[in-house]
């Protein structure tokens, strides 16, 4: 809203207050000679185009050196490109934190509280933090070791840390709470693929078997936690929860007249929760309900306290069974019809996800991983491998396109490949901006080099323009037509490039909430014009006569073509 706002006022400003300023202020240039000033700043505007002037007669005479540094600059467009770290949306500093608590897995819902408050009060104490809530049963199944937490950060002005600092100085501290862990991570503004889990990142483990699943998954979890590009590594696999085994001796219960219905029913009153009573007032209603009292129901020693009615008189449960503890699943989840165990990481400092990602699958083919077990990125991690698979080809169609837009805006193949040698120049600028600023080449970066695609061309389309326009309306040749295009639009051109350059200052420098997530863009933006601007301003009246004189050569090829047909038909 505010910036269609801002759009229509600047709009209604050019359309109205600029020209009648004009009016008002603007001198034909033999009044403007009396003012020293002005001739002095016109001298010294005019600098430029004089240096460009001398400099575009030489690179005339040298076409082939600009040939060959075209072609180095593709070369190098390629290299940057491959070395260049990688990764999905830049980690932002919202102002807000997201966190998963996780418990031993024989762990009750009253000592987990317990952790969970102990875990936020150590949060709650760090200074950049302003509010906070937490509550139990997380994001994996509501399982009572589990619980989420979510806290607001003071505002930027009043905190001398970002988000990612303050998660880094929180993580020691809350790996000192025995028996439960807390990962906290900065909460983003996009996610694509997201599914909860307990980092921003996962990769997921499938199995047939939950055997293999059960003995394969802790190796993989610990090979992961060894890596130094990771952190926060926890798995939602969780095969170690507490097991009561009740077995009845069916005889002895029948000799002292004790059913199975009997002892089903007495143990469900005992730690079911049952429903007994609805208490109804005026203005509510109250559920009274049937339970031991917390104190007597924290292990398997509360069933020694149970007893049952018999004809006897009462008979302990003791006497008529026994019971032994093990290990069962809490919960076992399935993907794709697969039974999975998700792995959940965030990055380490100044590490690229394709960089984590790469160390992942080399750590997880090491372990030797039968073949009815595989692993797949999920969540973000697998949105990135998408996105970095389907880069190269959404670059390609974008040319394509813009190839053949020009094709039929010109009625030629040749003046289009013209236009997009301005290309590569700009591709090197955005990468050596990104290299220099150590910004990784995220999905904003991608859409920076998306922009500079019709940004850097229309310095091409100006001269080629302008070039046929001379050669056809002036009888010139190619060269002449081309040089006089370049002086022509020299100022155009760099009037144009600067106004985008600037106007992309304020996404590299912006501040706020979030603001991280618009640097990439311009970054690619300012280096690819820069870069380009400098390039293009020669490779282009170059390219264009070498281009015009293979559509001379071919034009002779093919008229001595037919001429021989030609003679070869009447003979």
């Amino acid at each position: 809203m505010t910036l269609s706002i801002a759009v229509a006022i600047s709009l209604l400003v050019s359309l109205t207050a600029t020209p009648m300023l004009c009016s008002r202020l603007l001198r034909p240039v033999a009044q403007l000679k009396q003012y020293r000033l002005l001739v002095w700043l016109g001298r010294v505007l005019d600098l430029p185009f004089q240096g460009y002037q001398r400099s575009l007669n030489w690179v005339l005479r040298h076409g082939v050196i600009m040939l060959l540094l075209l072609a180095v600059t593709v070369l190098i467009n390629v290299y940057l490109y491959s070395i260049i770290t990688k990764g999905f949306f830049p980690e932002q500093d919202t102002g807000r934190l997201q966190g998963f608590f996780q418990g031993d897995q024989n762990i009750s819902f009253g000592a987990m509280r317990g952790k969970i408050e102990k875990l936020s009060k150590i949060v709650a104490q760090d200074p950049d933090i302003d509010a906070y809530y937490e509550f139990s049963g997380g994001p994996r199944g509501g399982q009572s070791n589990t619980g989420s937490f979510y806290a607001t950060l003071k505002p930027r002005e009043l905190r001398g840390a970002t988000a990612q600092e303050i998660v880094a100085r929180l993580r020691p501290k809350l790996d000192k709470v025995p028996g439960a862990i807390l990962r906290v991570m900065p909460e983003q503004d996009f996610s694509m693929g997201a599914r909860p889990g307990a980092a921003l990142y996962q990769y997921t483990l499938l199995a047939d078997d939950v055997s293999d699943l059960k003995r394969f998954a802790p190796r993989v979890l610990a090979a992961l936690v060894r890596l130094p590009e990771l952190k926060d590594v926890s798995s939602d696999f969780q095969d170690k929860g507490l097991q009561t085994t009740l077995a009845i001796d069916r005889d002895a219960a029948s000799r002292l007249g004790i059913t199975q219905r009997q002892i089903d029913v007495t143990l469900n009153d005992a730690f079911g929760q049952r429903l007994a009573s609805t208490i109804y007032e005026p203005l509510n209603q109250y559920y009274v309900v049937l339970t031991l009292a917390p104190q007597y129901k924290q292990g398997p020693e509360a069933l020694e306290q149970i007893y049952l009615n018999s004809a006897n008189g009462k008979v302990p449960l003791s006497a008529i069974g026994h019971w032994q503890t093990g290990n069962a699943p809490l919960a076992i989840n399935h993907q794709e019809q697969f039974a999975a165990a998700t792995i959940s990481f965030n990055l380490a400092a100044d590490v690229a996800l394709n960089q984590a990602t790469g160390a992942i699958e080399t750590a997880f083919a090491s372990l030797n991983p039968p073949d009815s077990m595989r692993g797949t990125f999920a969540g973000q991690a697998k949105a990135f491998q998408k996105s970095m698979k389907s880069q190269p080809w959404l670059i390609f169609t974008a040319l394509l396109a813009v190839y053949i837009v020009l094709g039929i805006l010109y009625e030629s193949t040749l003046h289009p490949l013209t236009i997009l040698s301005t290309l590569p120049s700009a591709g090197v600028g955005a990468l050596l901006a990104l290299i220099a600023f150590g910004s990784q080449f995220s999905i904003i970066a991608m859409i920076g080099v998306i922009l500079l695609i019709g940004i850097v061309m229309k310095n091409a389309i100006m001269m080629i323009d302008a070039a046929l326009l001379i050669e056809r309306e002036q009888q010139l040749s190619p060269e002449q037509a081309i040089r006089q295009a370049c002086l022509q639009r020299f100022r155009p051109i760099l009037m144009t490039t600067s106004a985008a350059m600037l106007g992309a200052v304020p996404l590299v420098f912006g501040v706020g909430d979030g603001a991280e997530i618009r640097v990439p863009l311009g970054i690619s933006i300012i280096g690819g014009l820069l870069f380009s601007q400098v390039l293009t301003l020669y490779t282009t009246p170059v390219v264009y006569l070498y281009l015009d004189r293979l559509r001379l050569f071919v034009e002779k090829i093919t008229r001595r073509y037919a001429q021989v047909r030609s003679s070869l038909g009447k003979s």
